[in-house]
């Protein structure tokens, strides 16, 4: 076999221009490890015997998944990163343990008369008819990690788990589907006869359990030029969860609809469905989404896990002082609140945390929503229909008749549901609504920009409260840096180099990435008298900014900057979620105080 593998030790560098590069050399060339990096992790292989790429891993200079992805592409074959719930552990016994072991060999999955095995050396020709002989079938060989394969050969193998409750756990016990309807008669009814007699809706449920297992928000169902492409939103980032073999797109896509209760026949239209399932002993719900693309159907499931809802204020992640400003805009009589950031910052989140802070007996709450995602005890909530009219405003309106003490508004999108919902914070309510702003200094504007009046938003206007969601540190894998000059300069801490800030390298509990769960970055503005005169002269944006940062007031990334300093999270991460607003209005630069604010808090 030639050309980089897994299996290479690579004490040698050949020379230039005989033959392919070795693993090393592809891993430099790939910019994934320096020449020095390289240069003593083949100093420290030297008399161990360990092969370069596990030693790289090991040492945790690059991550297990990372270092496959690089050789299968070398290798023009496709890889995997094994875990639970991705093999068959059934499957095994075709091979037998002993035999999977001296192969370094683990059968995956069974597709009709295909069963794909992950291999470290999956261009080993005598491998490959070895287990076709044994198990009598056409083997499809992915390359995985030598370890990664034996870790599961060996707990497979020694009977660490019970295959019949495995797969139990892969069956619709575990994963029900309720208030499933009956497919109709139709053009796709002997797709769904496939669906029902292939390993798609196992596939489908592994997807489903691994995703709620490891906390993932939503699941992407990708057409690919070579078959299907799975991803899940783990943090606010996508990660590969699977790659099924090709031809099995178009029945995964049906499963998906079949329990969303869509359309399976219609095709070139987008559709909506929703899924109520049982996993991991609790309900879940899932918001399907599909649309037609050029490669055929992408379906997107949303996962509403109220496990991962975060009600209380405290747990959101709002430093004490800000913390301590919000309570204080929430427990107005009335007025207009907002909250505003991009799609998927948290805002529905905090709104739902102001709702837990304020629900009691004695007080009416009334929200209108699209689509509600999480049913709150004590709250009345209204679902948007747009196709039978009832909109925001319209449901604004007659929540009005309700006699409501506060009144909660998914998002404000026009002109009419955004005078409603002033009119109501004028009128004795405290009205809690979202907005897509940057940031907080842009809300007035926004609104303004809308058609609202600014002497009537003067008077309504209570608070706005701006955020983002930073990666928190994975704990297992925590450890200290020193951030690079560039990062100290746009973090604003010129200066500070040899100050010491915490990152993750990455780890198994982390899938690699250095950081496990997501904290808020918030920015919270009160509206004082001098900021109410601002808005009723309809001041601009980098005016009302300037005013407000001349006082001390923190951005953003100023917010940001401190939660890395108390070592939460990275200075990259923040610098990634975050803008820094004064490139707006260079006239406006960072003053001293507010970036002696950050220094001091360094």
């Amino acid at each position: 076999m030639t050309g980089p593998h897994l299996n290479n030790p690579d004490r040698t560098t050949p020379a230039l221009g005989k033959g392919p590069p070795r693993l090393g050399d592809a891993l430099v060339e790939d910019g994934l490890i320096s020449r020095d990096t390289l240069e003593r992790a083949v100093a420290s292989q030297k008399g161990t015997g360990c092969l370069l790429g596990e030693l790289l891993v090991e040492q945790g200079v690059i991550p297990g998944p990372t270092l496959v992805r690089a050789v299968a592409s070398r290798l023009g074959v496709r890889g995997i990163h094994l875990r639970h719930g991705l093999i068959d552990p059934a499957l095994l016994t075709l091979v037998g343990p002993d035999e999977a072991e001296r192969m370094v060999a683990i059968p995956i999955f069974k597709l009709r008369n295909q069963l794909f095995v992950a291999m470290a050396e999956p261009q080993s020709l005598p491998s490959i008819d070895r287990l076709r002989r044994l198990t009598g079938l056409d083997v499809k060989p992915v390359l995985a990690l030598r370890s990664n394969i034996l870790e599961y050969v060996r707990k497979y193998g020694a009977g660490d788990v019970d295959v019949d409750a495995f797969l139990t756990s892969l069956s619709d016990a575990n994963v029900q589907v309720v208030e499933r309807e009956t497919v109709d008669e139709g053009p796709a009814h002997d797709l769904d006869k496939m669906v029902a007699g292939s390993p798609i809706v196992n596939l489908v449920n592994i997807a489903m359990l691994t995703a709620v297992r490891d906390g993932a928000s939503d699941i992407h169902v990708e057409p690919d030029k070579k078959g299907t492409r799975v991803r899940y939103r783990i943090d606010g980032v996508l990660r590969e969860l699977m790659r099924p073999p090709p031809g099995m797109h178009a029945a995964i896509i049906s499963r998906v609809k079949v329990i969303g209760r869509m359309d399976i026949a219609e095709k070139r239209l987008p559709q909506e469905g929703r899924v109520h399932i049982v996993a991991e002993g609790r309900e879940i719900d899932l918001r399907v989404s599909s649309i037609p693309t050029l490669l055929g159907e992408k379906v997107v499931m949303r996962i509403l896990d109220k496990a991962n809802l975060k009600v209380r204020l405290e747990d959101l992640g709002l430093r004490p002082e800000s913390l301590a400003v919000f309570r204080r805009i929430l427990h107005e009589p009335y007025g207009l609140v907002l909250v505003t950031g991009p799609t998927g910052s948290g805002k529905t989140t905090t709104l739902y945390s102001a709702l837990d802070l304020l629900r009691d007996a004695e007080t009416n709450i009334v929200t209108v929503e699209d689509p509600v995602e999480y049913q709150l005890d004590m709250v009345n909530q209204i679902q948007v229909h747009d196709g039978i009219g009832m909109s925001f405003a319209r449901a604004l309106r007659s929540i009005l008749r309700q006699d409501p003490d506060v009144i909660m508004v998914g998002e404000i999108r026009d002109e009419e549901t955004a005078r409603v919902a002033v009119q109501a914070a004028l009128t004795g309510h405290l009205v809690l609504a979202t907005l897509h702003t940057n940031d907080a200094p842009s809300a007035p504007s926004r609104l303004i920009e809308m058609g609202i009046e600014p002497y009537l938003l003067s008077g309504a206007l209570q608070g706005v409260i701006a955020q983002r969601l930073a990666r928190t540190i994975c704990p297992k894998c925590s450890t200290s840096y020193f951030p690079s000059e560039q990062v100290l300069r746009d973090a604003g801490l010129e200066g500070m180099a040899g100050k010491v800030f915490r990152k993750g390298v990455g780890c198994r509990a982390c899938h690699d990435s250095g950081f496990q769960g997501r904290t808020g970055v918030y920015e919270v503005l009160e509206v004082t008298p001098l900021l109410r005169r601002l808005v009723h002269r309809a001041a601009s944006v980098q005016e009302i900014r300037s005013e407000l940062r001349d006082r001390g007031w923190l951005t953003l990334r100023e917010e940001g900057v401190i939660i890395a300093i108390e070592g939460r999270t990275s200075l990259e991460e923040v610098l990634r979620v975050t803008r820094d607003d004064t490139e707006d209005d260079a006239a406006n630069a960072a003053p001293a105080d507010n970036l002696r604010t950050r220094k001091e808090a360094a």
